[in-house]
């Protein structure tokens, strides 16, 4: 039989216990390198659902958060597609040039072409093909399939590598296993179970979540999972997670706007296998001829690609430190943060800022309330708001409900 689809609505006293469990050493098949870099842009496209969907035993939506927490698949290979629609605008290249400078990214400034900072923030927009692949926590691939070329990025035991085969240059870093362990802890989202994982802990009060009949990804069959939010106000319409049904993995998972429209984030498999892949998977000698640049003690100073990270903020304590009073207004689905920019004042305006104000006015809303005046720059997904006195409101809810939170945040 299809799984019940009315009564399994789970709550938040219900996915407390496998909560827990999901907090066992993550179990990942990309380089943790990767994950430190830009992964909380990067989407996974989900592979197209083969026809007819699978006769599964009945399971609650408890019972499946339960069976993703005790999944501890290590070994794997296969093909994922990756396709991100933030809805920024067309500038040229503005929205990834954007988001390689948010994270870090030094290609252009005497950096590698090889340099993973710098490469995959290209996930962060538009469709890309990728081949992973894992055997361990201390050996996993990922390669970024291009036109005519590939970009490869291997973890094998202490040795990270990063390969352009377009500018034949490669990066080099070394990791120990505390550097690995204090990454794996920090590490934002990067493959279907990660981002499944991170949705999950949003489950609250505020959130309906339910089994959703099946499916099937990249050839197996698969529960599928339904996430809501049930206050209005969220960009988030809902996410949709596929499980193995034998692994308890998540092959895919989906988030669509409240807006309607396609996916903003979408992750999944359209080839995978959990056989242990060939050892030489894992290996990599610099080809002939090939640019290698090594890490640095300058890159290990600042918790550089291979040297030891920078211990990001562990608490909403330690991150108001370092943003000026961050606060969190609202809660559940609408939780809006805010904080100061330190400046005393926000954009340039048009007659102070010239040009530039001008067009930084021209992408986005001049919204006005008991905060004053403000600027509202939107997505598909997240909504900012910065005031005329320098005050930043960041969520994934609507401009209506910024400007509330803002409003009452006063």
């Amino acid at each position: 039989m299809a799984p019940n689809e009315t009564d399994d609505t789970t709550t938040a006293g219900e996915v407390e216990e496998p909560r827990a469990g999901r907090r066992r050493a993550a179990r990942y098949i990309v380089p943790v390198t990767v994950m430190g870099v830009a992964a909380a842009t990067i989407g996974l496209v989900p592979a197209l659902a083969d026809s007819g969907d699978p006769d599964l035993p009945d399971i609650t939506a408890a019972q499946l958060i339960e069976k993703i927490a005790q999944s501890d698949v290590e070994r794997l290979s296969g093909t994922v597609k990756i396709t991100t629609d933030l809805g920024l605008p067309d500038l040229g290249g503005l929205e990834s040039g954007l988001l390689s400078g948010a994270a870090g990214g030094e290609e252009g400034e005497g950096g590698s072409s090889a340099d993973p900072s710098g490469r995959l923030t290209e996930l962060a927009s538009g469709t890309h093909t990728l081949r992973v692949a894992a055997d361990g926590p201390d050996r996993q691939k990922l390669s970024l399939l291009e036109n005519a070329a590939e970009y490869s990025l291997i973890h094998n035991g202490k040795d990270v590598w990063g390969y352009d085969s377009a500018s034949n240059e490669v990066y080099h870093a070394t990791v120990d296993e505390a550097d690995t362990k204090e990454r794996s802890a920090q590490q934002p989202p990067a493959t279907p179970k990660d981002f499944a994982e991170e949705a999950l802990k949003a489950v609250d009060d505020t959130t309906s979540v339910k089994v959703d009949g099946t499916a099937q990804v990249a050839g197996r069959d698969a529960y599928r999972l339904v996430v809501e939010p049930k206050q209005s106000g969220s960009t988030v319409g809902a996410i949709s997670i596929a499980v193995d049904h034998e692994t308890g993995m998540p092959l895919k998972f989906t988030l669509t706007p409240a807006g309607g429209g396609a996916a903003v984030v979408d992750v999944g498999f359209t080839k995978v296998s959990f056989d242990r892949p060939d050892a030489s998977t894992f290996r990599f000698t610099p080809p002939k001829g090939a640019k290698v640049t090594e890490d640095t003690e300058q890159d290990r100073a600042h918790g550089g690609f291979g040297g030891k990270p920078e211990r990001g903020p562990k608490s909403e304590e330690d991150l108001a430190k370092g943003l000026d009073g961050l606060r969190m207004l609202g809660e559940g689905w609408n939780t809006v943060a805010t904080f100061d920019t330190g400046t005393g004042a926000g954009l340039p305006t048009e007659e102070a800022g010239g040009d530039l104000g001008g067009f930084l006015g021209s992408l986005g809303d001049q919204v006005k309330g008991d905060f004053g005046k403000g600027t509202v720059f939107s997505t598909r997904l997240v909504n900012a708001l910065i005031t005329e006195d320098g005050t930043v409101y960041v969520g994934t809810v609507t401009k209506d409900a910024l400007v509330k939170a803002a409003e009452a945040g006063k």
